[in-house]
């Protein structure tokens, strides 16, 4: 196979979503970020990423976008993935905060933060169908 035939063939596949929905990936680690949005690249091209829960506070402050979906990182500094969460639920925010993390969390602080899921970290295709049918995406 030629190296044209390779590139080719590995070109991403596109899974059709029920509708158009836009994601914010906040996490600090850059790695996680770009994992994150190969993943959801194939089901939506909006997708926009931060490096902490000020940043997303601040972005959903601006009016300048509106998401479906966040997925939170928990440990970020300047503002952590919780207090980040309590800010945007405070501020009126309703769509779908899905936790991220690399460590075991207390799930119950999560959903009083006003999380609706959490996942352990780096998210897998699987993770990404079941968050997507819950929210009745996929």
């Amino acid at each position: 196979m030629s190296g044209k035939e390779a590139s080719s063939s590995r070109s991403v596949e596109i899974i059709e979503a029920k509708r158009s929905f836009s994601v914010l990936i906040v996490d600090d680690d850059c790695l996680i970020r770009r994992i994150h949005r190969a993943l959801l690249s194939k089901f939506t091209k909006e997708i926009q990423e931060v490096e902490n829960g000020q940043q997303a506070v601040d972005l959903h402050r601006s009016g300048a976008a509106s998401f479906d979906i966040i997925l939170m990182d928990q440990d970020m500094p300047i503002m952590n993935g919780l207090e980040a969460t309590k800010e945007l639920r405070a501020m009126g925010v309703n769509n779908m905060i899905i936790g991220v993390t690399a460590r075991d969390s207390n799930k119950d602080d999560l959903i009083a933060a006003g999380q609706n899921q959490c996942y352990e970290k780096p998210l897998n295709i699987e993770m990404v169908k079941t968050i997507l049918k819950d929210c009745n995406l996929y």
